[in-house]
Order: structure tokens, then sequence, then C-alpha cells
């Protein structure tokens, strides 16, 4: 069974820093976190999610990210830790949402990279983790 585990939300002030950290397991069962492309996503209360940022397995290439975070969110993954990481740079009040972490299938690919936009594309997924960012 593969298990992701957020952590790291909470209160920030706009303009400040949040790191959000997703951790992986799941070897018992064969999941090898390297050949996952994992995503960040969030969900307003009443709304869909929205896609935020991805990263592909190791060797796919690449990451991606929504307009709306381009320049201020950074993906990255550390497959020591089995850990990806979503930093938060100048956050702005209407980036508060859950923030959700997730997984595609092993070695995914569609047409336009190794990793996936939407929420159809991932098999696994956290919990969430709050994010508010207010003065």
């Amino acid at each position: 069974q593969v298990q992701l585990v957020e952590s790291g939300g909470g209160l920030v002030q706009p303009g400040g820093s949040l790191r959000l950290s997703c951790v992986a397991s799941g070897a018992a069962s064969g999941f090898t976190f390297s050949n996952y492309a994992m995503g960040w996503f969030r969900q307003d209360p009443g709304k869909e999610h929205e896609f935020v940022a991805a990263v592909s397995w190791n060797g796919g290439g690449g990451t991606y990210y929504a307009d709306s975070v381009k320049g201020r969110f950074t993906i990255s993954r550390d497959t020591a830790k089995n850990t990806v990481y979503l930093q938060m740079i100048t956050p702005k009040p209407e980036d508060t949402a859950v923030y959700y972490c997730a997984a595609t299938g092993e070695y995914y690919c569609s047409g336009y990279g190794c990793y996936g936009l939407q929420q159809f594309e991932y098999d696994y997924w956290g919990q969430g983790t709050q994010v508010t960012v207010s003065s």
C-alpha cells in the first residue's frame, strides 16, 4: 500500500515563505519512489482540485508549474528521503488552500511530459495540509 503524508502547512504572512513536505512509503508493496512522478494540488472548499506543480520520475526529466505559481513556487524531490517538497516564496492570500501531494503510476508519461497535470492522472493521494496566507 502506497502512503503519502504531507506536512509543513500553517499560517504564513504574505511575502513570507513556507516549505511543504510529502513523504512517500510503500516499499513492502513494491513502491519505488524514484519511479513515480509526483505532483502538488490544492483545493478551496467547494472547488475542484487545482494543479500546482509536478516533477517527473527520476530520468523522465522536468518540472511543470501552474501559471499562477510560476516563479514563486518550486517543486523538488529527494530520492534518498522518499520526499517531495513544495517551496513557497512570496505567497499571496489567494494561495490559501488545502495542499495535497499525489503520485502517478510507475513510469507515467503523457503527451506533454512524464508527469501529470490533471487529477485523474494520479493514483495515490495524501490527506492534505492546510496553508493559510494572511497578515
